[in-house]
């Protein structure tokens, strides 16, 4: 421990207190702070402004971004004032305010980075905290150790603990560096790909369909180059990854199959463009809205409300009926019965005024009645006609139709048939006894009993005879 970097950067203050020295290095470093001020405020007045104008959610902690630019820039302008007062005087408060500054500016940067990609997964809130409080920490004690100066110390006895992994020859130094490249890759990695995401899904030209192929191959390749890279910089020897793959594609082909399938059948929906966002299908009894395609599953809003996870395979291999390819309108057909005694011409010019200001039930083509058959209780009439945007469901237009209808037919007299029947008993039954007032009892035993209103009437005026 012969370098105490502490006990020499406060004795250069103690020693230059109340020198020109130390008032150059006060003022220069207030400058610094208050230009790097004024720059992070100029800089945020126009992010805010950009957020607002053209993307007011980023999912990202603007206030993280915000934060990071006070003192990444104090940093940048101390340190470039340190280096122009190097070769003139001592700089020890320069160099003590470096350490916050970079510290600080560490910390915000990794938490940007760490938000911009998992910020806008809510699973993960417990596990982002969890992240922020563990590099806080760490990156605080690193100060701690740099400020003293007993950081190469530390790294030395790291660097004197030694294992072994199989044949590979590892030390407590070497296994915390490999880690922390790796965490920092693939941080690194996955930010640029849901950069790119960002930047994909606003291209209009492209089709939405490419869009989310190209997003994810994107972020696919720039993990797998992470990867590559990370272990590179270990001393990991990436050739023995081949076995890797090749037991990798074993276990795909037997025991992963139906995964790797579901994954397959993914990207060729994706690129056949068969199933688009919004579309509205239905496959093995369901029908709903796509809603989200997935690399493994794609997720259908039934009309309902209710969101159903169906594998990818399902979608390639079994038959999907896409009833918003080409047309976004619908066709509905409304059946109803009028009395034979009703004006026929007058109840089907009603349908159609049935039809008329309803919502979204289009005036052209023009809705069209029908008088379709004679039916056993009355005449048999159709109205049927257009509905705009037919996938987002038909059943509160078909509702509003009907209403009008009955309110229709009512107010001009036209009866709507309700079933009648008549029930006839054949055979030997017991005998039908009809009790009056003031009259005995009569025993009738026909070998035809009519329940109708008539026959009722038939056999009182029978009795009362009697």
């Amino acid at each position: 421990m012969h370098n105490r970097n502490l006990f020499r950067i406060f004795g250069d203050l103690a020693h230059d207190f109340g020198q020109p020295a130390m008032v150059w290095q006060v003022a220069t470093l207030i400058g610094a702070l208050l230009l790097a001020w004024m720059v992070a405020r100029a800089v945020r007045t126009r992010l805010d402004a950009y957020r607002a104008n053209r993307r007011p959610a980023l999912g990202v902690d603007a206030m993280t971004l915000n934060k990071l630019l006070f003192p990444l820039l104090g940093w940048v302008f101390v340190a470039l004032a340190r280096l122009a007062l190097d070769n003139a005087m001592r700089t020890p408060l320069l160099d003590l305010a470096l350490v916050p500054l970079f510290g600080i500016a560490l910390i915000y940067a990794m938490l940007y980075l760490v938000r911009r990609v998992f910020g806008s997964s809510g699973h993960v809130h417990g596990l982002l905290w969890l992240f922020e409080r563990v590099v806080s920490i760490a990156v605080w004690i690193a100060m701690a150790l740099k400020v003293a100066g007993i950081e190469d110390d530390i790294l030395g006895w790291m660097a004197s603990v030694r294992f072994n992994v199989a044949t590979a020859h590892l030390t407590l130094l070497s296994l915390s560096t490999g880690l922390l490249w790796v965490m920092v890759t693939l941080v690194v990695a996955l930010a640029a790909a849901t950069a790119l995401e960002d930047r994909l899904m606003r291209a209009t030209t492209l089709d939405a369909n490419l869009r989310v192929v190209l997003a994810r191959v994107g972020r696919a390749l720039l993990i797998l180059a992470a990867l590559l890279v990370s272990l590179s910089l270990v001393g990991i020897d990436v050739t023995v990854l081949g076995v890797f793959g090749g037991a990798l594609g074993v276990g795909l082909g037997f025991g992963l199959q139906k995964i790797a399938s579901n994954y397959v059948s993914g990207f060729i929906i994706l690129l056949d463009r068969s199933l688009r966002l919004g579309d509205m299908i239905s496959v093995g009894g369901l029908q709903g809205i796509v809603t989200q395609i997935r690399t493994r599953y794609t997720v259908v809003r039934g009309l309902d409300g209710i969101e159903t996870l169906i594998p990818n395979e399902k979608l390639v291999a079994d038959v999907v009926q896409n009833h918003s390819s080409y047309l976004t309108r619908g066709y509905a057909k409304l059946a109803v019965q009028a009395a034979y005694d009703s004006d026929v011409e007058l109840a089907l010019r009603l349908l159609v005024e049935a039809t008329r200001g309803v919502e979204r039930v289009l005036q052209e083509p023009a809705p069209a009645s029908y008088l379709v058959g004679f039916g056993a209780d009355g005449l048999n009439l159709e109205v049927g006609f257009w509905i705009e945007e037919a996938a987002t469901g038909t059943a509160a237009v078909r509702s509003r139709v009907n209403r009008r209808i009955w309110s229709l037919f009512s107010e001009h007299g036209i009866a709507i048939p309700f079933t009648q029947r008549e029930v006839r008993i054949v055979g030997d039954v017991a005998p039908l006894s009809v009790s009056l007032s003031g009259v005995g009892r009569q025993r009738a035993a026909p070998s035809e009993v009519d329940t109708s209103d008539a026959a009722t009437d038939e056999a009182t005026n029978a009795a009362a005879r009697g």
